[in-house]
């Protein structure tokens, strides 16, 4: 029996190691993967899609990891609806992120609102997907 388990307890480690993800130093520098939508749209068109699979991939690489998905919107249009609509574009993304295999109870989903816009518009009406945030 104590060989037995000196035996199991051997391969412990190597069970272990083989269930680990990549290297979470891979997640060091690495940037929000960013959707843009058309104006008063939650709609992920195949830019989106594309840059959503890749977000995908990354999160899943990392299980044990955060993922947070911040939604923004432009200033036109009022506080309150650009609240809410920075709202619905990161759930849509989330939910997205959720289809793609990444796990609900990891992602956080944040509406940040309307955003101080000085150059391109559509800047502002984006969601950022940030894998091991903070």
């Amino acid at each position: 029996m104590r060989r037995r388990a000196f035996a199991l307890a051997g391969l412990l480690p190597a069970v272990i190691l083989a269930a680990c993800a990549a290297d979470p130093r891979e997640l060091v520098g690495q940037p929000p993967r960013v959707v843009f939508f058309e104006v008063d749209s939650v709609d992920l068109d195949e830019p989106a899609q594309a840059v959503l699979a890749d977000a995908a991939r990354l999160a899943r690489r990392h299980p044990q990891v955060p993922v947070q998905v911040r939604g923004y919107a432009g200033p036109a249009g009022g506080a309150a609806f650009n609240r809410e609509l920075s709202q619905r574009r990161a759930q849509q993304v989330a939910d997205e992120l959720i289809k793609r295999g990444v796990a609900a109870s990891r992602i956080q989903v944040v509406g940040r609102g309307p955003v101080p816009f000085d150059s391109v518009p559509i800047e502002s009406r984006r969601v950022e997907v940030i894998i091991g945030y903070p």
